[in-house]
């Protein structure tokens, strides 16, 4: 008998049992209604020999369910959202769910019509790592009582559950790591200004400042997305300044390899001419020519919790109390980072 042709039916048959109890072991409830453990194993045994596979359309469509979680991230080749990915999808395969991935490519307009594509879909829930500034089109979202789980970025004016790393906290850190090393002029390379991430990031760097008794200067606060030709470009008019910065802190670290190039082609080396901080730790961090001193977050965990927040909101069948859920980062010390340091470098050009 083909695979295509087997049904509950056909086990129920072959083993002279109701189609129910077959139901009943093949969807994991024989504990539920004591069905014993001989039965158990004659139906697994003959499941199997006939490579019986549930009908999931059919399944689906009885449940109300397509067991079909939707994801937008904003930028796939960023490795820090793709090792998020990687391991929303292995967790959610885990609890038997298949994962609808797209990028919005860091466009509010790309990401509501991802959105929309994936209601048509009839997703179960969504877990997005929302781009921009906009919030009604997940405000909308919100009230059709779709599950949904936002992930890295945040709103604080949406009732919405989040998971996050402890942003604030991880760049006060490495802040205060380069001030204690004798830094005081230290540029911040911003990303998307106003997203919870870049707010938390640079709110700990000017606090680290103030925990110092240090004025911050406005004009070392630069940049305007999380990628990489804006930290290449803000570092090269950085260090083009009258009195550039000793130590760079890096809000990404897509802006730290832009950083990086744009100090080579100036003929400048790290941490000699100029020390930095990277947010966020990848595998390549320690492997570039100057390993790089890195915030390390933990991806495996927030992917992890978004899923389990989620799929509760699914099988419960309602919308639990929101929760915002910030997870602590780790600063992780390497070589671009010059102790007892001669402060000052001159200007380039």
């Amino acid at each position: 008998m083909r695979s295509s042709n087997v049904t509950l039916k056909s086990i129920a048959d072959r083993l002279n049992v109701s189609v129910t109890t077959v139901s009943r072991v093949l969807n994991g409830k024989s504990d539920r209604y004591r069905i014993s453990k001989e039965t158990q194993e004659l139906i697994n045994t003959a499941a199997k020999e006939l490579s019986y596979s549930p009908n999931q359309l059919a399944r689906g469509l009885r449940l109300k369910r397509t067991n079909t979680i939707g994801y937008i991230i904003p930028d796939i080749s960023n490795p820090f959202f793709s090792s998020i990915a990687k391991n929303v999808e292995k967790s959610a395969r885990k609890l038997g769910y298949s994962i609808l991935l797209c990028d919005s490519e860091e466009d509010t307009k790309i990401e509501e019509n991802l959105l929309q594509l994936m209601i048509d879909r009839k997703v179960d829930g969504l877990i997005i790592s929302p781009v921009g500034l906009e919030v009604n089109h997940l405000r909308r979202i919100a009230q059709k009582n779709i599950p949904i789980v936002l992930l890295d970025r945040y709103f604080p004016e949406l009732n919405l559950p989040f998971v996050t790393s402890d942003n604030y906290k991880g760049a006060l850190e490495a802040v205060n790591m380069l001030i204690e090393h004798g830094h005081k002029r230290i540029a911040c390379i911003q990303g998307l200004v106003n997203t919870s991430p870049n707010n938390d990031r640079v709110r700990g760097y000017i606090d680290a400042h103030k925990t110092h008794e240090l004025s911050v200067d406005k004009k070392l606060i630069v940049g305007d997305s999380f990628g990489e030709e804006n930290g290449y470009i803000e570092t090269k008019l950085l260090l083009k300044q009258d009195d550039p910065p000793t130590a760079l802190f890096a809000v990404s670290n897509l802006i730290s390899l832009g950083a990086i190039r744009a100090i080579s082609e100036e003929g400048l080396k790290i941490p000699d001419d100029i020390s930095m901080v990277s947010f966020d730790d990848q595998p390549y961090s320690r492997f570039l020519s100057t390993p790089m001193t890195t915030v390390s977050q933990q991806n495996s965990q927030i992917g992890q919790i978004a899923i389990k927040l989620l799929i509760d909101q699914i099988e419960s069948n309602r919308q639990l109390e929101p929760k915002g859920i910030f997870l602590p980062t780790r600063l992780i010390s390497r070589d671009s980072v010059k102790r007892n340091i001669n402060l000052g470098i001159k200007a380039i050009g």
